[in-house]
């Protein structure tokens, strides 16, 4: 199959579709050759659930007509991208969960290599300035969700010392049904997912480059996290090596293990993100140009020092899924600790002659809105999960307190089928009708006992639990008769050595 791939490929290259994304004729051929043969690659491998890869082909060819269908005449692949189009749209219908008619290599090998050429033949069209921003960003962006499955499955069984060449579920679909989403919502989600890119890909088509080059930037870093977040999801049965699998050398291990490498590689994108889009914000057109040298020649001050700061005040020793309030104070503390050094630097290196204190007030709120929201993203995509997986049992907690809250985490942390939270039960007047966590304190004991009544409650999960005792033999009453299940979380603290 893969001779054939390439075979295609070159005949392709010989008709004169290219990437032109390097000047040598030798390398672009060769770069020609390794697109055509991973995006064909890319979409076979993404035929791995119903509707899945006829679903983001069918968004990919929108977002190219989109791109580039503005033109007149459009360029024929143009038509051709439409013809693709409603022929995927047509087999969809058929082709999502549950399937009644399934693509097969015949069909995913020929999408993916018409989306390939598609793009090779549009890519002559972007021309101009956006000859190197558009020309590799829009097919990169618009075929993101294809080239991101592939890379992450191609490294994750590296990794575990198995061959990529081997079929497996441990693709990015099957990762999202793994953590407790039904298919048809994995699949909405990398529908989605490639929505997004595709119009971002439209986006560095069409407009200014430089918010082009912030908003790409900032996908692609948030892509990154997602990749990270699924690659922990286990996927193989054994936890060791694979059988004949060859093993990876010491030198990659260690570096992916080193988790601290990644991230701070990662904040020192977020640094440049952060003090580009401040000064873009503060000036515009003909200011921007004049400012530009001063951008640039503080750039690398901004990042060095930052970055020290960063470090010193204790940022790189939180866990991110454990991401808590105080974590974030350390932040605020880094990000402060940061941008005074730089000014001071700035004052002593160039008397800060031409700069804006108005750059530097921008800068630190969008670099500590940046570093929140990748702190953060491990538990908001993990939340983002648990509230979609498939609706499991029904469950009401009782008590909106400290204990309550400590309950909801224990039985929504703890359930890997899913649970249904229905909300909370306090016997608090003032809470009744507030949301803790997200969830609705729906009101005190009546409430609860109308809920069981009828039938809308499968098991009680006690934090505070009900004032006094007679309440709770009533309660206890109540559930045993309508088949309720009650528990209680308690942490006990055992003394294993005595002051």
């Amino acid at each position: 199959k893969l001779v054939v791939e390439i075979a295609v490929a070159s005949l392709l290259v010989f008709f004169g579709y290219r990437l032109n994304w390097v000047e040598s004729l030798t390398g672009d051929t060769l770069l020609t050759l390794i697109w055509i043969v991973g995006i064909t690659n890319a979409f076979n491998l993404l035929d791995n659930m119903d509707g899945l890869c006829a679903g983001v082909a069918l968004i990919a060819g929108v977002a190219l007509i989109a791109a580039y269908g503005g033109a007149a005449p459009s360029p024929p692949e143009v038509s051709f991208a439409a013809l693709l189009v409603g022929a995927c749209a047509a087999f969809l219908v058929y082709n999502v969960h549950p399937a009644s008619i399934f693509m097969g290599d015949s069909g995913s090998l020929f999408i993916g290599a018409s989306l390939a050429t598609v793009t090779l033949g549009l890519g002559g069209a972007a021309g101009g300035q956006s000859s190197v921003l558009a020309v590799i960003a829009v097919p990169a962006f618009v075929l993101l969700i294809p080239i991101l499955d592939t890379t992450l499955v191609t490294v994750s069984r590296l990794l575990s010392g198995r061959t990529p060449a081997t079929g497996g579920r441990d693709h990015t679909s099957h990762r999202l049904v793994a953590i407790g989403l039904s298919e048809r919502r994995a699949v909405a989600t990398l529908w989605g997912l490639a929505a997004i890119g595709g119009g971002i890909g439209v986006f560095v088509r069409h407009f200014e480059p430089g918010w082009s080059l912030v908003l790409g930037a900032l996908f692609l870093v948030a892509m990154a996290l997602f990749a990270v977040y699924l690659a922990q999801v286990r996927v193989y049965e054994d936890a060791g090596q694979a059988p004949g699998g060859g093993a990876i050398t010491p030198l990659v291990v260690n570096f992916v293990y080193r988790r601290r490498v990644a991230e701070v590689l990662l904040d020192t994108l977020l640094v440049a993100i952060a003090y580009y889009a401040a000064y873009r914000l503060r000036f515009e057109g003909d200011d921007w140009g004049e400012q530009f040298p001063l951008f640039l020649e503080s750039l690398p001050i901004v990042v060095g020092v930052q970055m020290m700061a960063l470090f010193v005040t204790g940022v790189y020793r939180g866990v991110w899924r454990h991401f808590s309030l105080m974590d974030g104070v350390v932040l605020v503390q880094g990000v402060a600790a940061g941008v005074t050094a730089i000014v001071v630097t700035l004052v002593f290196a160039y008397r800060f002659d031409g700069y804006s204190r108005t750059v530097f007030a921008i800068y630190v709120l969008l670099l500590l809105a940046l570093l929140l929201a990748s702190r953060s993203s491990f538990r908001l995509m993990g939340e983002f999960v648990r509230r979609r997986r498939p609706a499991g049992e029904r469950v009401v907690v009782y008590g909106a307190d400290d204990a309550g809250v400590g309950a909801l985490r224990e039985v929504v942390g703890g359930s890997t089928a899913g649970v249904q939270i229905v909300g909370f039960i306090d016997e608090d007047d003032s809470r009744h009708g507030a949301r803790v966590h997200g969830y609705r304190v729906l009101g005190g004991y009546d409430a609860l006992a109308a809920l069981i009544e009828a039938g809308e409650v499968d098991s009680v999960v006690l934090g505070a639990g009900p004032a006094g005792a007679g309440r709770l033999h009533a309660l206890e009453r109540l559930c045993a008769g309508r088949g309720v299940a009650l528990s209680r979380i308690r942490v006990q603290v055992e003394n294993l050595v005595d002051r």
